[in-house]
């Protein structure tokens, strides 16, 4: 059965860093864009981050730009968050999905992760 399992979260000050890892079974992995999402309490779902199938490609989400990183190693099968700079803002549960269109947005992901909790305390 295909999945994705994130690792990594954590418990972490101001202005340090975490980096989410996300680890895919299947042989196909390579040919989807993938997507990390955060979600805080009591607020919608957002993407944060995408990538393309080869990861030449990626996106961020503007309150993130300049401070996180997506990539990811397709030998390998994982995609990873780096996350430098953080702020209390960032704190929230970070997902990792798979997207079935070169676009990655929540409604055309049909493979998530459970979920890793990020927390940054100021």
């Amino acid at each position: 059965q295909v999945q994705l399992v994130e690792s990594g979260g954590g418990l972490v000050q101001a202005g340090g860093s975490l980096r989410l890892s996300c680890a895919a079974s299947g042989r196909t992995f390579s040919s989807y864009a993938m997507g990390w999402f955060r979600q805080a309490p009591g607020k919608a779902r957002e993407l944060v981050a995408a990538i393309s199938r080869g990861g030449a490609g990626t996106y961020y989400a503007d309150s993130v730009k300049g401070r996180f990183t997506i990539s990811r190693d397709n030998a390998r099968n994982m995609v990873y968050l780096q996350m430098n700079s953080l702020k209390p803002e960032d704190t929230g549960v970070y997902y990792c999905a798979r997207s079935r269109s070169s676009t990655v947005t929540s409604e055309v992901c049909d493979l998530w992760g459970q979920g890793t909790q990020v927390t940054v305390s100021s």
